[in-house]
């Protein structure tokens, strides 16, 4: 069923003991050994303050920063002031351990594990027999932070999430300057290695819900995390279910807005996007910039999107169930007018509404995957050309095509696209149960959506909160944005005893 739930392993210690990867002891000869057919492995031997105690020093090019290996690693390693006393690799590495070398990130490792970690994530190792000292150089080489592109921002932040873990960790530090911030790291993926970053409030995030994320990010079995389907698909409590159960975003400040209302977030390497948990339905209506709108205006916007939700989800199986079953719905008037423009018209309604919808599925794709310039066009010749063409044609009636557009663009009106994708999938369906049984049909499909979202947790929490009620349940704050005098309260279904926002 899509509401299935997965089953997580029931241990709650935040690093579980990692499996080995590589059962050999650390040398300089087997570190180049794993490394050969790498072109960009990097590997020098250079005399430890001239005195002839040799150090192997290796690198990944273009992970770190040539000019940092040369300035903090390999010219201290070099000083005779500094290693003069090194006559042995014994010496050498405990005037390493005692600060020798003055990179700003130090690191001792004893296994060739996370010495292989270590190199991967854009460290400068010094290898020895048996230990190996790692000093992050990481290259800073990558995306400057830009604008969002998809959650446009109107009065808030101007910053982007990155590739870069801790570029897009530091952006959200700089939106919450406080020790109460805490971060937890581990690893996904067997064979990227990507480093995932778990983010919440202490005193204000669940205490259990750090370690249920942390403890679902260690069970996620997969070879790489580079896409973010891994965490959605990975993460959550009904895998199968289309509606989206974590929050995405690309926006430091409504990511740091979703760890003040008591959430967990998670940042993973090469992922530009947020994401947030528990998730509730209600919250993928709500933008960020509903916060930076007078609390009137922000209301009326909430509330046209619950009513475009309605209307893409509903209008084009209304339709097909009053045109087909049930046309003494209609008033006089509006019942002849759909008379006539059907007359000509060789489909029934149903394969009219279902041709349309899925030309427009078509159209929609063909506009994101084409080029920009390309896309427009596409997209216009499609709207005005042929749907112009296919009226005058007598293929569709023009009613149809009014209802399936009016479908369309109150779809776009989801601040989420995964809702949207959703949303489509359904309106199928509905359309599908209007046409085997007009109303009573759409009532039953509707009756299983909801089913189906209710069935659904986030976390342990109730996916329809809090509009399945509940203790302190603000159930009016899904359709009405509170003005800020009058929010006083956190979630406590997420809380974790810090509920109030202000005194």
């Amino acid at each position: 069923m899509l509401n299935e739930k997965r089953k997580y392993p029931q241990d709650v210690d935040f690093h579980p003991a990692p499996h080995p990867t590589y059962d050999m002891p650390i040398t300089p000869d087997n570190t180049a050994s794993l490394y050969d057919g790498c072109e960009d492995y990097e590997s020098r031997r250079v005399s430890a303050g001239g005195t002839g105690s040799m150090v192997y020093a290796c690198w990944l090019d273009g992970v770190v920063s040539g000019a940092d290996v040369a300035e903090q690693v390999l010219r201290p390693l070099t000083d005779p002031a500094r290693f003069s006393r090194a006559g042995s690799p014994e010496e050498v590495i405990n005037l390493l351990a005692a600060g020798g070398v003055y990179g700003p990130s130090m690191k001792q490792v004893s296994t060739m594990d996370d010495l292989v970690d270590a190199i991967g994530y854009g460290h400068c190792a010094l290898v020895f027999t048996g230990t190996a000292f790692v000093f992050q150089v990481k290259t800073s080489q990558h995306r400057s932070v830009q604008e969002p592109t998809v959650e446009k921002s109107v009065k808030g932040g101007k910053d982007a999430f990155v590739e870069v873990m801790r570029v897009n960790t530091g952006l959200v530090r700089s939106r919450l300057h406080t020790p109460k911030l805490k971060l937890s790291q581990t690893v996904v993926g067997r064979k990227s290695r990507s480093m995932a970053a778990v983010m919440w409030l202490e005193g204000v995030a669940d205490p259990d819900l750090p370690r249920k994320m942390l403890r679902r990010l260690e069970s996620i079995d997969t070879d790489g995390a580079v896409m973010p389907d891994v965490l959605d698909s990975g993460l959550v409590d009904a895998p199968k279910s289309p509606f989206p159960q974590l929050i995405h975003t690309e926006r430091p400040d409504k990511f740091a807005a979703l760890l003040l209302e008591g959430r967990v977030g998670v940042i993973v390497e090469g992922i530009p996007v947020g994401f947030a948990a528990p998730a509730f339905f209600p919250e993928f209506l709500k933008t960020t910039e509903d916060a930076a709108q007078h609390f009137l205006a922000a209301s009326f916007i909430r509330l046209l999107r619950w009513v475009s939700l309605g209307l893409t989800l509903l209008l084009p199986a209304f339709y097909v169930a009053v045109a087909t079953y049930h046309p003494e719905m209609l008033p006089t008037e509006l019942l002849l007018s759909v008379i006539e423009s059907k007359q000509s018209v060789p489909f029934s309604t149903a394969v009219e509404i279902l041709g349309l919808l899925i030309s427009f599925e078509l159209l929609q794709e063909a506009g994101l995957r084409l080029p920009n310039p390309v896309g427009q066009t596409v997209s216009i010749i499609g709207a005005l050309i042929v749907g112009q063409s296919a009226v005058e044609a007598k293929v569709v009636s023009p009613i149809a095509v009014i209802v399936v557009a009016l479908a369309g663009i109150a779809g776009y009106t989801m601040p989420s696209q995964d809702v949207g994708a959703a949303l489509r999938i359904f309106r199928f369906l509905l359309v599908l149960a209007a046409t085997l049984a007009g109303m009573f049909g759409i009532i039953l499909g509707v009756v299983f959506l909801l089913w189906h979202l209710c069935s659904i947790e986030s976390f342990g929490r109730p996916y329809m909160t809090p509009l399945t009620g509940g203790p302190g349940g603000d159930t009016g704050g899904s359709f009405i944005r509170r003005p800020l005098w009058r929010d006083l309260f956190r979630d406590p279904i997420i809380n974790g005893g810090d509920i109030r926002r202000r005194k």
